[in-house]
C-alpha cells in the first residue's frame, strides 16, 4: 500500500510534527510505503523526516493561489502510483484532493488539524473558506478528525458523520520524560539559574495563543523565569510587552524538538481560547510538568482524575496570576506520568490510521461512481 501525505508547510508546527510522529510509526508496517509531499515551506520538519527515512516533495507553490501547483502535484502523484493520498491542514486539503481526482486517485483521506469555533489555522471562518473547504471534502473518502470537539464542528457544518473518523493524536511519552541532565544543560545555554522557577509556554506566538496573558501572570515575582517557545507574527510585540512588564524571558523561536525546554519548565501555562486538541498540555503532562490551560479538548473529553497535573483556568490574569502564585510558592516538584497519556500512545493510534487505510481501500469499488462521480486519471 503506498500512501502519499500532503501537508501544506513542514516548519515546526504541531501538525506537522503530528505527521512525522505518524509517519515513523506508519512505516514500521511493511504493507504501509509512505512518502510526503509538502506545498511549499520545507522547513526543519521537512529534514526531519527525510532523515527518518521518509521522501519528501516539494510541490514549489508560491503563493495561497499557485494554479500551477495543482497540475504538479497530480503529476507527482501519478507518477508515484499511490493507493491513497492523504491531505492535512487547509491548503492541502483543497489542492490535494484535486490533484488526486485528477490523478486518478479515488482513495482521499484528511486529517483535520486546525478547525476551530471561529478560525482555522489561525485565519478567521469567512463563508468563502468554508464552501471552498465543503467543497474539497466532499471528493474525499473519510476525513480523520483529531478530537471529538473537531468532529462536532466538522458534523456542524455539514460533513455527514459517516465521513467523519475520530482519531486523536499520538504521543511518544518516553520522548518528554523529565531529565536533569537536559535540564541543566538548557538552563545553562539559556543563563537561567538552576534554582529559578521557570513558566513556560509552547505554541505558535499568535494572539489565540495568550502568550501576553502568561508574562502578565509571571510580571512582578522575583525569581522567576517565563520560557517562550515558539515563534510567529507576535513575537516582537510579545518581547517589548516582557521588557515593559520587567519579566526576565527567553525566546526561543521555533526547536525542533521541545522536551528538553519541558524539562528545562517547572510549570506550563497555556491560555489559549481555541484548540482542536491541545498537545502541548498533553506534553507537558508526560515530562511531569503541572500544567494550566484554558482549553485541551484532549483532557477535556477524558475523566479529569486521568490527568491530576492539569488544572482549567479561565484565560484572564486575575485567574492565571493566583494559579501561577500557588505554583511558585510550592517550588520545583514533578508529577508522575498521568494515564491520560496512555490513551494517546501514538503506536495504538497509527495502528487505527493504518486500518482505517485498509477499509478505505477495501470499500466496494461499484459504489464510488455512484457516491463520487467517475474519476479519469492524469495521463500527461
Amino acid at each position: 500500500m503506498r500512501v502519499l501525505h500532503v501537508i501544506t508547510g513542514l516548519q515546526a508546527g504541531g501538525a506537522e510534527q503530528q505527521l512525522r510522529l505518524l509517519l515513523r510509526h506508519l512505516d514500521m508496517a511493511p504493507e504501509v510505503v509512505t512518502e510526503v509531499a509538502t506545498l511549499t515551506n520545507p522547513g526543519a520538519v521537512a529534514c526531519a523526516i527525510r532523515m527518518d527515512g521518509t521522501a519528501v516533495h516539494h510541490v514549489g507553490m508560491r503563493s495561497n493561489r499557485d494554479p500551477r501547483a495543482l497540475p504538479r502535484l497530480a503529476r507527482l502523484i501519478h507518477a508515484g502510483r499511490f493507493d491513497i493520498v492523504h491531505t492535512h491542514l487547509y491548503r492541502a486539503h483543497l489542492y490535494g484532493r484535486a490533484a488526486a481526482r485528477l490523478a486518478g486517485v479515488p482513495h482521499l483521506v484528511a486529517t483535520e488539524h486546525s478547525l476551530g469555533d471561529r478560525v482555522i489555522e489561525g485565519r478567521r471562518i469567512s463563508p468563502g473558506i468554508r464552501t471552498l473547504y465543503l467543497a474539497a471534502e466532499r471528493l474525499g473518502a473519510v476525513t480523520i478528525a483529531v478530537s471529538a470537539a473537531v468532529a462536532r464542528r466538522l458534523e456542524a457544518w455539514g460533513v455527514p458523520s459517516q465521513r467523519i473518523r475520530t482519531i486523536p493524536n499520538g504521543i511518544d511519552a518516553q520522548k518528554y520524560r523529565f531529565d536533569p541532565d537536559r535540564r541543566a544543560r538548557l538552563r545553562a545555554e539559556l543563563g537561567i539559574p538552576e534554582d529559578g522557577f521557570v513558566i513556560g509556554a509552547v505554541g505558535r506566538l499568535v494572539h489565540s495563543k495568550g502568550v501576553d496573558l502568561v508574562l502578565r501572570a509571571a510580571a512582578g515575582l522575583p525569581g522567576v523565569t517565563a520560557l517562550i517557545v515558539g515563534d510567529g507574527p507576535q513575537r516582537a510585540r510579545l518581547t517589548a510587552l516582557a521588557d515593559h512588564l520587567g519579566v526576565d524571558t527567553r525566546f526561543t523561536g521555533e526547536v525542533p524538538d521541545v522536551a528538553p525546554h519541558l524539562s528545562t519548565m517547572d510549570l506550563l501555562v497555556t491560555p489559549s481560547t481555541e484548540e482542536t486538541f491541545g498537545m502541548a498540555v498533553v506534553e507537558g503532562l508526560a515530562a511531569g510538568l503541572p500544567v494550566l490551560y484554558a482549553a485541551c479538548p484532549a483532557l477535556e473529553e477524558l475523566p479529569s482524575t486521568l490527568a491530576p497535573g492539569a488544572r482549567r483556568v479561565p484565560p484572564v490574569v486575575r485567574a492565571l496570576r493566583p494559579a501561577v502564585l500557588e505554583a511558585v510558592a510550592r517550588g520545583h516538584h514533578r508529577l508522575p506520568a498521568a494515564p491520560a497519556l496512555d490513551h494517546y500512545d501514538i503506536v495504538r493510534l497509527a495502528g487505527q490510521v493504518a486500518e482505517l487505510y485498509h477499509r478505505v481501500l477495501a470499500r466496494d469499488a461499484a459504489d464510488r461512481p455512484h457516491e463520487r462521480g467517475e474519476v479519469q486519471p492524469w495521463t500527461r
